[in-house]
């Protein structure tokens, strides 16, 4: 992958960069949060990461500003964001720990698979399936509902752990169909 200067700076990889500083902005955010106000400011980090990853891609394709540093970068940012809101739930959620190992098992499988096939078929994988970008959001909404409001009823946070956990999962079998056809 050959990357320019003029690349480095496209818009959309720069909010790309501004999600990744996002991440230990939130931790920190999250992690010292006793109030509600004070988990309001971690949300709004994550809504501020959120109003960036759907502006990067809108703004590559119509500016033209797509690049291979684009393409590796997003997905990039996508991953450890997730991982880390996940993470951070686990403090008062233990339960979400279930969907953590389900999304660090899914994500390795995949990242293996995309290596294995441009390896030995010269092939990788072409972008999120709708699928994936469903599940995503959908995991996505529900992590951001429990930052939000960490003192929510426990049945509530069950479901919404379980609605992560089969997400991740449908999302996780749709690709290992994906990475079949491959």
């Amino acid at each position: 992958m050959r990357i320019s200067k003029k690349e480095i700076l496209y818009i959309p990889n720069i909010l790309s960069y501004i999600r990744i500083l996002l991440i230990p902005l939130f931790v920190y955010l999250y992690l010292r949060a006793e109030t509600p106000i004070q988990c309001f400011y971690a949300a709004l980090a994550l809504g501020v990461s959120s109003i960036s990853d759907l502006l990067d891609g809108k703004i590559a394709r119509r500016f033209n500003m797509i690049s291979e540093l684009g393409i590796a970068l997003d997905p990039i940012a996508d991953k450890l964001t997730h991982i880390a809101v996940a993470i951070c739930l686990c403090t008062r959620h233990v339960v979400f720990l279930v969907p953590v190992c389900i999304l660090i098992c899914k994500e390795t499988y995949m990242g293996i698979m995309n290596l294995y096939k441009i390896k030995t078929k010269k092939k990788k994988l072409g972008g999120a399936e709708m699928f994936g970008k469903v599940s995503t959001a959908i995991v996505f909404s529900a992590m951001i509902l429990l930052v939000l409001f960490p003192a929510m009823p426990l049945i509530l946070v069950y479901l919404l752990t379980a609605v992560c956990s089969v997400s991740l999962i449908v999302s996780w079998i749709g690709y290992f169909f994906v990475f079949r056809k491959l």
